[in-house]
């Protein structure tokens, strides 16, 4: 259902479809699309997305749960799977069958109806099944992986984990996400970080990576004149590559730069999750809402990437075999 689902179930489905059928249904969310495109994988598209009305959010849901229903109810499904779906796990019950829920956003209001439904729910090891009670799921179901879901699919790309060649000030790149304007969970202002690009472009590469079509036409504007934005997205192994320093108003990408050992600013302005919260306490990434350019230069001058923490990718190897074993059970 978004962009970051693609990278965290690719290897799982190059495993899996070997030996059985798979099956993939999504949403035109973000850059979804572009990227089940980008790893040749055959999907579905399935319903739409409703932007940041909470009542055509609502109305949506239910929209899009028939629609799935109808598509799936004669494709003979043993067991679903999904990150962060709140369909996947209501569809899962009103098929009959098996479901898999994971995820890591304690904020996340669909998380009700997901926990309730589904027959599994997968939460990382620093949130409480306390956490999975108040929001309508039963403790029983749960299974705590360790680490941060990040980890589960970088451990694997050994093409990320190079230190890029050192670069001259002019020659640094630095990459920034935006926010997630139609997310439910972000309560954070909108192109907040518009002054500080203009400030930047000037000394640095600045590779913007936008959320959809709407964001990309915002800075496409003249005044951000020099920012590059990619016409496709970029693969994990090219931006990690090059990245000098990561920006981001977000949480997946923010986080992949953090468990890859780029240096990482987190500029995230609602209430920070357990995960982020997690990362900038073991020292991975910083987190600073409204970053001067000075800051950034500060910043950029005293951190210099380095290699990926073991103890993170150790944990996202473990983490995977965990997912896989209850994936492939019959149980």
């Amino acid at each position: 259902t978004n962009s970051p689902h693609i990278n965290f179930f690719s290897e799982m489905i190059e495993q899996i479809r070997n030996d059985h059928n798979v099956l993939l249904t999504c949403r035109p969310l973000a850059n979804t699309i572009d990227l089940l495109k980008q790893k040749e994988f055959e999907y579905h598209v399935i319903g739409s997305h409703y932007g940041a009305n909470k009542v055509k959010k609502s109305l949506g849901f239910l929209i899009r749960v028939m629609q799935l229903y109808s598509f799936l109810k004669s494709k003979q499904i043993d067991v679903a799977i999904s990150h962060s779906s709140f369909y996947s796990p209501v569809v899962a019950r009103l098929l009959g069958i098996r479901s898999i829920y994971l995820n890591d956003n304690e904020h996340a209001l669909g998380n009700r109806i997901s926990f309730l439904c589904a027959r599994t729910i997968m939460i990382p090891e620093f949130l409480s099944t306390d956490l999975v009670r108040r929001h309508w799921g039963n403790p029983k179901k749960v299974i705590q992986y360790p680490g941060v879901k990040e980890a589960v699919y970088l451990s694997s790309l050994d093409k990320c984990v190079h230190k890029p060649t050192s670069q001259k000030q002019d020659q640094k790149e630095i990459f920034i996400r935006p926010e997630p304007w139609t997310a439910q969970y972000y309560r954070g202002d909108r192109n907040f970080i518009d002054d500080l690009i203009i400030k930047l472009k000037n000394k640095y590469k600045i590779i913007l990576m936008p959320r959809g079509k709407q964001q990309a036409e915002h800075y496409g504007q003249d005044k951000f004149q020099g920012v590059m934005i990619p016409p496709e997205p970029l693969t994990l192994e090219d931006m990690a590559s090059r990245c000098s320093l990561f920006i981001g108003a977000g949480g997946t990408m923010t986080r992949e730069a953090a468990v890859l050992g780029i240096p990482t600013i987190s500029i995230y302005q609602s209430d920070l999750l357990a995960v982020d919260r997690y990362l900038i306490d073991k020292g991975y990434m910083s987190h600073k809402k409204d970053p001067t350019a000075e800051f950034v230069v500060d910043f950029l001058g005293r951190h210099s990437r380095i290699h990926p923490s073991t103890e993170l990718f150790d944990k996202g190897r473990t983490a995977y075999k965990l997912i896989m074993e209850k994936l492939l059970s019959k149980q």
